[in-house]
C-alpha cells in the first residue's frame, strides 16, 4: 500500500534486526524501499539488500556528508557500477546526492563539482536522482536546470512554496517525512498540506527524521530515536489528514507519483503498488 522513497537500511542502528524491520514495514502496509547509497564503500551494501529483501530496490550515488575524501576515482566507479547495474531490475537511479550548506566544514565548490558531476551521469543514462537539499534549494535546482535532468525526488523538503514549485515545474516530486508529523513544523505541514497532490511522494530516511510518536514530540529537540520504514503508514494517516483525503485515495496518489518520480518502480507495481496481488 505505501512505499517508503528514501530509507538507509543499511545502517548501523539496523544491524540487530535488519529482517525484522523489513517484515515489520510489510505488516504496517509498507511493500515498497528505496535504499540510496551515500559513498562508493556501501554500494555493495545496498545493493545486497535490494537482491536480498523483495520489497527493496536502490541508488547509487555519492552523499554531500561524504564529499570530503572523494575525488574523481570515486565518480569512476559510480559511473561504472551504474553502467553494470542497468540490467539490474532492483537498480532504480542515482542517489543519494546534492548539496549541504548547513553543516560546518563542508567545503562548497567540492562538493557542487561532485554533485554537478553525478547529474551528468544521471543524464547519460536518462535515470532519476534522489537530492538532498539542505539549506541549498536555489543551488540544487539550479544545476538541475542547467544540466538537463528532470525526474526524481528532492527528498525531506524544507523550503518555501516558491522553491517547491521550482522543483515541480524541473519534473521532480518532493518527499515527506516524519517532520510533517510535529505541530511546529508549520512550514512543513503547510507545503504537505498545499501542494499539488502530484508533487508529493512519502519517506522516512530512517534511522533518521524519527516521526512525532517515537519522540517526546517537541520537534527539534530529541532527535534520537530510531526511525524505520513501517513508520511510513502513521505519516501517510498524518499526511491524509493534513490533506483531508482518505488514505486510500493518498496510497493510490503516492505510488503513482513515486512512479513518476522513479520510473523502474513500475515494474514492481503488483507487489508494492497499492492494488498489488496480495493486498
Amino acid at each position: 500500500m505505501w512505499v517508503d522513497t528514501h530509507c538507509h537500511l543499511d545502517a548501523s542502528e539496523f544491524d540487530a534486526d535488519r529482517d525484522a524491520v523489513v517484515k515489520a514495514a510489510a505488516q504496517a502496509g509498507v511493500h515498497g524501499i528505496v535504499l540510496p547509497a551515500v559513498a562508493v564503500s556501501n554500494f555493495g551494501a545496498v545493493r545486497t539488500l535490494a537482491q536480498r529483501h523483495a520489497a527493496c530496490v536502490y541508488a547509487l550515488g555519492i552523499h554531500p556528508l561524504c564529499t570530503p575524501g572523494a575525488g574523481q576515482a570515486d565518480l569512476d566507479r559510480l559511473r561504472a557500477e551504474v553502467q553494470a547495474s542497468l540490467v539490474d531490475p532492483r537498480f532504480v537511479g542515482i542517489g543519494e546526492i546534492g548539496l549541504d550548506f548547513f553543516v560546518p566544514g563542508l567545503e562548497a565548490d567540492h562538493q557542487t563539482w561532485l554533485y554537478i558531476e553525478q547529474l551528468k551521469i544521471a543524464r547519460e543514462f536518462d535515470l532519476p536522482v534522489l537530492l538532498h537539499v539542505r539549506r541549498s534549494q536555489d543551488q540544487v535546482a539550479a544545476q538541475l536546470r542547467r544540466i538537463g535532468v528532470r525526474q526524481g525526488i528532492a527528498h525531506a523538503f524544507n523550503g518555501s512554496e516558491q522553491q517547491a514549485a521550482r522543483f515541480v515545474d524541473l519534473g521532480l516530486k518532493l518527499g515527506f517525512g516524519g517532520n510533517l508529523t510535529f505541530e511546529r513544523a508549520r512550514q512543513i505541514r503547510r507545503l504537505a498540506a498545499n501542494l499539488p497532490l502530484d508533487a508529493l511522494v512519502l519517506e522516512t530516511d530512517a534511522p533518521d527524521i524519527a516521526p512525532s510518536w517515537l519522540t517526546d514530540g517537541q520537534f527539534g529537540e530529541q532527535r534520537n530515536a530510531r526511525n524505520s520504514p513501517a513508520e511510513v503508514a502513521g505519516i501517510a494517516v498524518e499526511l491524509a489528514a493534513l490533506r483531508g483525503i482518505d488514505p486510500a485515495a493518498l496510497a493510490q496518489a503516492t505510488w503513482a507519483n513515486a512512479v513518476a518520480a522513479i520510473p523502474r518502480l513500475a515494474r514492481f507495481a503488483d507487489t508494492m503498488g497499492p492494488g498489488r496481488a496480495a493486498a
